[in-house]
This record gives C-alpha cells, sequence and structure tokens, in this order.
C-alpha cells in the first residue's frame, strides 16, 4: 500500500483559517473517494497548543511545527491591508521563520499573504513564486532573490508552490490530489465540492472592489458613486455629498489613485457594467438604463476607452453564465 501523504496545516497568532478547513475537507474526500487513507491533516504551530487566530477564533495545534513528521506544510494567509502591516506581522514571527528555514526536504506551501512568510524565510530564493498582486511591487523590492511571476495565479516548484488571493489553497489541493491520486478522482471532487474560482477581472478593474478600498475617504466615495445614476455623477455633487470642497476631493483622490475624480467615478460605473456583463445575460441597453448612463453608445464608447474590448467582446472574454 503506498504511503500516505501527510500534510501539516499551519496556525500562527492572526492567521485566517478558512482555507485550512477548506484544505482539509478535499484532502478528506480525496479519501473517500479514494476508499482509503491517502492524505493525513495535522493542525501545527510553532508549540502545540492553543492559537489565537484572525477575530479571536482559537484553534488547537496537536503537534509542534519541529516535532512533526511532515511531508509538506501550507501556511495561510493573514488580514493585512498595507505592505507595512504585513511587515509588522513579519516582524513578530521571528520565531516561526526560523523553523520554517529548516528541513529543506519538507515541502512547503503558501498561498494569499501566507507567501510573505516563505520569502521572509528564505525558502523561495532563486525560485519562481507568486504573490497576491497588491504586494507584488512591495515583495519585488523586499525579496529581490525570489524570481517573482505575479501574473500568475500558482506557481510550482519541486519544492514550494505559492498561490495568489485567499482562494490560493484551490488550486494547491488540486495539483496534490491529481498527483497523488488521479484526475478521475480530482474531477469528481470538484465536481460535487468546488465553487468555480473567481474570475481574474481585466486590468482596468483590478483594485477597484470597494473593499479593496484602503482609505476612508474612497470607501464613502466608491459607495456613493456606486449608487448614483451615471448621468448625475459630478464633482461638485460628490464633494457635497462628502461635505467637502471640491478642489480637497479632487487632491485626495488624486494623492490616493493618482487619477481626477471624473476618472475613477467613471472606472466604477463601468466595473458596475464590468461584473454585469460577465454575471448576467442582461443586453447592454438594460445594464446601462438600470445604472443610469444617458445612453448605450456613449457607455459602449466609454467601455472600450477603459478596456480596448467592446462589451461583446468582454463578455465572450470574461462571462461566467
Amino acid at each position: 500500500m503506498p504511503k500516505k501523504f501527510r500534510v501539516g496545516l499551519l496556525l500562527f497568532p492572526g492567521c485566517m483559517p478558512a482555507g485550512l478547513f477548506a484544505f482539509a475537507d478535499l484532502l478528506h474526500a480525496a479519501n473517500r473517494r479514494g476508499g482509503r487513507t491517502l492524505f493525513e491533516a495535522t493542525y501545527v504551530a510553532l508549540q502545540a497548543g492553543p492559537v489565537t487566530c484572525a477575530r479571536g477564533i482559537g484553534l488547537h495545534a496537536e503537534k509542534a511545527l519541529g516535532d512533526a513528521d511532515l511531508d509538506a506544510v501550507l501556511v495561510p494567509g493573514f488580514w493585512a491591508e498595507s505592505a507595512g502591516q504585513v511587515d509588522t506581522l513579519l516582524a513578530g514571527q521571528a520565531p516561526l521563520l526560523r523553523e520554517l528555514s529548516k528541513r529543506p526536504r519538507r515541502q512547503l506551501w503558501a498561498y494569499c499573504t501566507g507567501v510573505c512568510l516563505l520569502a521572509a524565510c528564505g525558502r523561495l530564493d532563486g525560485q519562481g513564486a507568486t504573490i497576491t498582486w497588491w504586494l507584488a511591487q512591495a515583495m519585488q523590492e523586499q525579496y529581490g532573490k525570489v524570481r517573482w511571476q505575479s501574473e500568475q495565479n500558482c506557481v510550482f516548484n519541486e519544492r514550494n508552490a505559492t498561490a495568489s488571493g485567499v482562494n490560493g489553497y484551490l488550486p494547491i489541493a488540486e495539483q496534490l490530489i491529481e498527483r497523488n491520486v488521479s484526475r478521475d478522482v480530482l474531477r469528481d471532487i470538484t465536481r460535487l465540492m468546488v465553487l468555480p474560482r473567481p474570475a481574474v477581472p481585466h486590468a482596468a478593474f483590478q483594485g477597484i472592489a470597494l473593499i479593496q478600498q484602503p482609505d476612508g475617504l474612497l470607501r464613502r466615495l466608491h459607495g456613493l458613486v456606486e449608487q448614483m445614476p451615471a448621468e448625475r455623477i459630478t464633482v461638485k455633487v460628490l464633494a457635497g455629498r462628502l461635505a467637502m470642497s471640491e478642489r480637497t476631493l479632487a487632491r485626495r483622490v488624486g494623492d490616493e489613485t493618482g487619477q481626477t475624480v471624473a476618472a475613477y467615478a467613471r472606472c466604477i460605473k463601468l466595473n458596475q457594467v464590468a461584473e454585469r456583463l460577465t454575471l448576467t445575460s442582461l443586453p447592454l441597453a438594460s445594464i446601462g438604463a438600470e445604472l443610469g448612463f444617458s445612453s448605450s453608445s456613449n457607455l459602449q464608447r466609454m467601455f472600450k476607452a477603459l478596456t480596448g474590448l467592446t462589451p461583446v467582446q468582454y463578455r465572450r472574454q470574461f462571462g461566467r453564465v
């Protein structure tokens, strides 16, 4: 009987464990589908015992990382909204980084901001790796020995794997199951358990989602623009609703985004158009009317100017219905 593959699911203070739960469930499904224990998942930490994860969730590490006999360790992400917050967490994880740097034969996998831990412990030096898009520049500057490939969703090497985004555990699990069991088993598990992976947005809309805005003013402005009909949006109206002068609004938006208020607002509205194009089968005229654009021809012109694609081409390339 083939040896079972032992995976350590790493817990550390502030980590986001949801991906670890999902990863463990996928391995359990593979065991059930295969009719035997193909994979063994164990929660580990720097020391065995309770670990306080993100939002105060308490979990128990069954074994200490250094004592566990493992083939691989999966490192989850942690909540961060800036490169500075990443640096703060890494500064407090020196003992964990030292432990991760040991045992080079053990595979290390990481996703989302967890990739930063692998970079900081040196295990990615000289190898290809990816990282969540908004950290790409900071990681390239700080860890120049890594061959960053941030345009990729997932990068596999002989001894490590890195994936971007909070769903990054999924391609790692899929590759593990396919390599160690079979493509047929993976297909069955995917059909029954896995939701479609979110589509990568067009470059024009990356980072434009409201949840991705780091500044309180941008979040308020974003929410306001989304609620207003496109034809009624002006800098004067927006400034008035936000209780500030047009000049102050223009300065603040320019400092944060490098764009004018009008250009930023236009991108937000066109992102709403793009979402409806990809998630619904509504005709462009209906989408434009719902979002308050003055005419379909003007909407089509603005959309192509921003994305380089007509709405029809965009739906064909990015659509999910």
